[in-house]
């Protein structure tokens, strides 16, 4: 297909985006027609038929299979290195505990990661005494100045890095290849939040030099919430630690009727799932691969968020903080005397557009998807520009339309 036709495909198989301009893919994006069909369909096979035959159960272990193989295509991996979890942060805890941490070791990370990355690393300080370092740098620093903070923080005895591909607060793509070589130089092992990056910017985790790397469905992949994926790599498996128990991580049983461990990463899939959202996990990574295809995908996403940005970085009074050289998905920005929360109320007001502040910076965050239209672009830099040019309690009432019901 032609760009304008194939948009208009994808955008007549993502209803949500007739209900509002969908700018905040960071944390939720849209989900596509067919993956909600195909969970509906397995929503009422449960209702009507039941969820307790052993035959479903096979099935669904299938379907896991399924959804893991979808993300290994994205990532860059093989279906053997990923399990499925329940969210990036599921993942992030996962790998965290994976290692034999000691007393006395080191854990690295930087000052702008999410909660989901920083909770089990605080909670190995508090628990096992272990140091906690960071990497302490702006926002939208170089990758040398990045790179250097890493230098200063990966101590002797660090054991792991933990760093985001892409920084959920400015937007900027960290250079994970640099860290990991740096980490590796140093004996550690790296953890990458892959939240803001798998789905969005191409990703080939191999690459990167990491060993482990965490995805959620519901942000980029446009799957159900409640799920993500785990990478880690075939080499470092073995001394990798599964610390809790699932039946779903253990093949079978022995002679003696001792469990057996799966040799994989299926160790690390510590529960059961919701079987309606394993179906629409895959059928929302297929859809993207297969229907829309990644390339068109990462393309449409650099084109629209670097329009996003040169528009807002021209309006007087607007402040972008994300870096145009190194930017995903997403674009932050702050409008001169203006609160974040009440900008971003006012903003949903008059362009329709559903996006989110980031606390930390005091800053609005938009997130620019593959199905964006520049029109959409455009209206909603207009109503930042009507921001820009007012201060709070002074700007012209918004048009209104009167509806008498008779």
């Amino acid at each position: 297909m032609a760009d304008a036709e194939k948009l208009a495909a994808v955008r007549a198989a993502l209803p949500s985006l007739a209900a509002a301009i969908q700018l905040n893919t960071g944390s939720v994006g849209p989900m596509p027609a067919d993956a909600a069909a195909a969970m509906a369909e397995i929503e009422a096979y449960e209702r009507d038929v039941g969820r307790a035959q052993l035959e479903y159960f096979l099935d669904t272990l299938q379907r896991i299979d399924e959804a893991r193989a979808a993300v290994a295509a994205v990532v860059g991996g093989d279906l053997d290195e990923v399990a499925l979890t329940h969210a990036t942060t599921d993942g992030l805890n996962l790998a965290t505990w994976s290692l034999d941490w000691r007393a006395g070791d080191r854990a690295v990370t930087t000052t702008h990661e999410h909660a989901g990355a920083l909770g089990p690393l605080y909670a190995l300080r508090d628990r096992l005494g272990i140091e906690l370092g960071f990497a302490d740098f702006d926002g939208d620093a170089s990758d040398d100045d990045i790179l250097a903070a890493f230098d200063r923080a990966i101590g002797p005895g660090a054991r792991l890095v933990t760093v985001s591909h892409v920084l959920w607060t400015t937007g900027t793509i960290m250079p994970v290849a640099r860290v990991a070589a740096l980490a590796e130089e140093r004996g550690a092992v790296v953890l990458v939040d892959g939240a803001q990056a798998a789905g969005a910017i191409p990703v080939a985790v191999r690459d990167l030099g990491a060993q482990m790397y965490s995805v959620p469905a519901q942000k980029w992949l446009l799957g159900p919430e409640g799920l993500g994926a785990l990478w880690l790599a075939r080499e470092f498996l073995p001394e990798a630690r599964s610390t809790f128990f699932s039946y779903l991580s253990w093949a079978s049983y022995d002679s003696r009727g001792a469990y057996q461990p799966q040799p994989d990463a299926r160790r690390f899939q510590v529960s059961n799932f919701h079987r309606p959202s394993i179906v629409g996990m895959a059928r929302s990574i297929g859809w993207l691969t297969m229907f829309v295809g990644l390339e068109f995908v990462h393309r449409r996403v650099a084109e629209m968020a670097g329009r996003a940005h040169d528009a807002l970085s021209e309006i007087s009074g607007v402040t972008v903080l994300t870096p145009r050289d190194r930017m995903a998905g997403l674009v932050t920005f702050r409008i001169a005397g203006w609160d974040a929360k009440a900008a971003l109320d006012e903003l949903a007001a008059r362009t329709h557009a559903i996006a989110r502040t980031v606390p930390p910076l005091d800053a609005i965050r938009i997130s620019l998807g593959f199905w964006a239209t520049a029109e959409e672009v455009d209206r909603f830099v207009d109503g930042v520009r009507v921001l820009a040019g007012h201060a709070p309690g002074t700007l012209p009432p918004r048009r209104t339309l009167t509806i008498i019901d008779r």
